[in-house]
């Protein structure tokens, strides 16, 4: 008998034993294994409409295992998902059903590429290459309404890697019950861009419950990570190996009818304009773009800021053409400090006054895309018109972008730049050409706690030889607590790039930054930060006399809630070398050159933009030392939506400036309302004001867009500028500077 106990009892144990190491085993692979989808060839018609009643939808195998990453890290989502997909040689068929209460959907807008903070919708990550760096993103929410972006770079850092530009002619219905939505997309295979023969995508997926303000995903993304992340996807497995696809041919013409008055110059000017744009799909992985005669008058018009900088300030692009695969091309260097490539100088030239005008672009191609799994290519040519009374030449513009994968994911990459006038100009004797030629590493690990780019640039300017290169490295460590920074820079006093934005010249610069974030048990607070991070510039060419220093030291702290709330402190030290008034106001005395200040100031910011609420705000509050005087600043921006019709916001910044009595001193203010009306999925009015007394202009700005047929546009566009003339303390007098009506129609056509 006790034989008979023993034997027993280690037959129990090695039985235990066998199931606890089972049960490790499973848990430690289910850690490394990618999620799949699969993918379900059918031969069938798909019927969109939104209900899921074919029985392929039955036969396929879908995938429903969501988490919520946001803010209840790895719990289960309050409102399930799950995700079927089908394909045929042409199409790709997808089929969403989510559990939710009719009564808890939101649509903060009708139009497409809505905002994805304030409506319900789900969207697919496609990583057709399988490369981890640039992906397809397509989503809708429960009305059938679109939204459709570019990823790269890998995905991160979030908000700054995506390009909504990118839109595709693509089929989505949904159908709504009392406890649930269905929807069916169905999205032509000729839309991406994949080898033929392939038999898995990398694949992801990530949806919006703003009624709980979570974000809830399919793959498994780090808690500390951005959701955009694309290390972290699963993978879709065909059925059947991809065919290729029928190349596409897109053509994109337009017509436009202008009326307008410049009332400075007392020049009327009505005119008939036409051109287009032409898209060709090469081999299924690579982009050829044309256009001729391009015109921009439908894109939105700049916002209208406060500078109180010694700089001049970037503003980003918003034309189409030069936004789609940017990522190739303006990427290179550093983009706060030295940009070889800007976009936004092709078409911009300066006047005899030295103003910035718009220089006419003739003509341009983009061909851009995958050479094969490893190498990307990006060209960019444009041909600028001649303004021979303002002293502007006609310029050829290129660029050449070649980008190698190395490792896992990260990139080497080679940039050729040209801008070279296209005759003889006396005034361009000295100046007739310019050339940059530069090598960029960019860092990426699998596991994207390692991130970084290291670059070496010089350009070829005539008459310039020597200290011609501009040159940096930036690395990036982020964990879970810990993340920090090492970076430094160069530019060479002769360093020039025509076509990019150099914000000075002459310059050592080291910009170090730790953190460190807390992720707290607690019911409200997501998590908090505290971060250091000092700026340090010296002067090269002046014997490395020291510029600027800026000591930044910041709290943050994200609820759950998605309300954010920051307070930091800034140590600033400053030479001036020049003449300067901060202000802007430049018609008293400024302070003096080869002077220093030291000087504190402290702020305070709370927002609300990752909440659902209706109601959007952001207040921040400036106070302190500025130079040798004061400075107080106020910023608020607030919206309200009227759901799904109107979205309505303003933006308010005012700066009290005070210096001492023989300096300016001034108050500063910039009003900016505008108004937003979805009327339905295809007719949308949009209106901005700007008033800035710093730049003494008044600004309106209202345009009535039509969409009726996919892609294709009937455009209204009012402009309205005057002269405000009130010197921040005289009497508001606007008088109107130049008026001008457009109305454009543009058509695309797929061949």
């Amino acid at each position: 008998m006790k034989l008979l106990h023993i034997f027993v009892k280690n037959k129990i144990l090695k039985k235990f034993q066998f199931i606890l190491l089972f049960l490790i085993s499973n848990l430690l692979i289910s850690q490394n294994v990618k999620k799949e989808l699969f993918v379900k060839y059918t031969e069938n018609e798909i019927i969109i409409d939104g209900i899921l009643n074919e029985i392929d939808w039955d036969l396929a195998k879908g995938v429903n295992d969501f988490y919520e990453y946001r803010p209840n890290y790895n719990k289960k989502p309050k409102n399930p998902a799950s995700i079927k997909i089908l394909n045929d040689d042409k199409f790709l068929y997808v089929g969403i059903k989510i559990l939710v209460n009719e009564n808890d959907l939101r649509a903060g807008s009708l139009k497409r590429d809505f905002d994805a903070t304030v409506s319900d919708f789900i969207a697919l990550v496609f990583d057709t290459f399988n490369d981890a760096t640039n992906a397809f993103v397509v989503g809708s929410n429960h009305l059938g309404i679109q939204r459709d972006l570019l990823l790269f770079n890998g995905g991160v850092p979030v908000g700054q890697s995506y390009d909504m530009t990118w839109n595709i002619k693509w089929t989505s219905k949904s159908f709504i019950a009392n406890d649930y939505y269905t929807t069916e997309w169905k999205i032509p295979l000729s839309s991406f861009r994949y080898r033929e023969g392939e038999k898995s995508w990398r694949f992801g997926s990530y949806q919006r419950d703003s009624k709980n303000t979570a974000w809830n995903m399919w793959h498994k993304v780090p808690e500390d990570q951005d959701f955009s992340d694309m290390a972290f996807l699963g993978d879709m497995i065909f059925e059947k190996p991809l065919k290729k696809s029928k190349s596409k041919k897109t053509f994109i013409p337009y017509i436009n009818g202008i009326i307008s008055n410049d009332f400075e110059n007392q020049n009327k000017f009505n005119d008939f304009e036409f051109g287009g744009d032409a898209k060709f799909v090469i081999d299924n992985s690579l982009t050829l773009d044309l256009t001729i005669n391009p015109d921009f008058s439908q894109v939105e018009v700049d916002d209208q800021i406060t500078n109180l900088t010694r700089f001049e300030v970037s503003l980003p692009e918003k034309r189409q053409f030069f936004i789609e695969n940017s990522d190739l091309f303006s990427s290179f260097g550093d983009r706060g400090d030295s940009n070889p490539f800007f976009s936004r100088r092709i078409g911009i030239a300066k006047d005899l006054d030295g103003n910035n005008i718009q220089n006419k672009i003739i003509a341009g191609l983009r061909l851009s895309g995958k050479i094969n799994n490893d190498f990307r290519i990006g060209l960019i040519n444009m041909l600028t018109e001649e303004d021979l009374e303002n002293n502007i030449a006609s310029n050829n513009n290129t660029i050449l972008a070649l980008q190698h994968k190395v490792f896992n994911r990260s990139n080497i990459s080679f940039l050729f730049i040209n801008r070279e006038s296209v005759k003889d100009y006396d005034f361009e004797s000295n100046n007739p050409f310019n050339r940059v030629i530069g090598i960029d590493y960019n860092l990426a690990s699998s596991d994207s706690k390692w991130e970084g780019k290291y670059y070496f640039h010089k350009s070829i300017t005539p008459n310039l030889d020597g200290d011609d290169i501009s040159a940096g490295f930036r690395t990036n460590y982020n964990s879970r607590n810990i993340n920090f920074k090492v970076g430094a820079l160069y530019i060479g006093d002769n360093f020039n790039s025509d076509l990019g934005y150099i914000k000075r010249k002459s310059i050592y610069k080291i910009d170090p930054r730790i953190g460190y974030t807390f992720w707290p048990e607690n019911k409200k607070i997501l998590n908090h930060q505290i971060e250091v991070a000092p700026f340090i510039t010296w002067m090269s060419n002046l014997n490395n006399q020291l510029s600027d220093y800026f000591i930044f030291t910041k709290w943050d702290i994200e609820f759950k809630s998605g309300i954010n709330f920051n307070i930091s402190l800034r140590n600033q030290y400053t030479y001036l070398f020049d003449e300067f008034d901060p202000t802007g106001i430049n018609n008293g005395n400024s302070l003096p050159a080869n002077s220093e200040y030291h000087y504190n100031n402290y702020e305070i910011e709370f927002n609300n933009y990752f909440t659902s609420s209706k109601f959007k705000y952001r207040v921040e509050q400036n106070f302190g030392e500025f130079y040798n005087g004061n400075k107080t600043s106020s910023q608020i921006s607030l919206g309200y939506r009227f759901e799904p019709i109107f979205t309505g916001s303003i933006e308010l910044n005012y700066d009290n400036v005070s210096l001492p009595e023989i300096y300016n001193s001034a108050n500063i203010f910039l009003i900016a309302p505008k108004f937003e009306f979805t009327f339905t999925k295809d007719l949308y009015w949009s209106s901005l004001i700007q008033y800035s007394n710093q730049t003494e202009n008044l600004s309106f700005n209202s345009r009535l867009q039509w969409r009726f047929a996919p892609l294709s546009d009937l455009f209204l566009v009012y402009n309205d500028n005057y002269y405000t003339e009130n010197r921040y303390n005289s009497i508001f007098i606007p008088r109107v500077k130049n008026r001008s009506i457009n109305l454009k129609l543009t058509y695309w056509l797929d061949i």
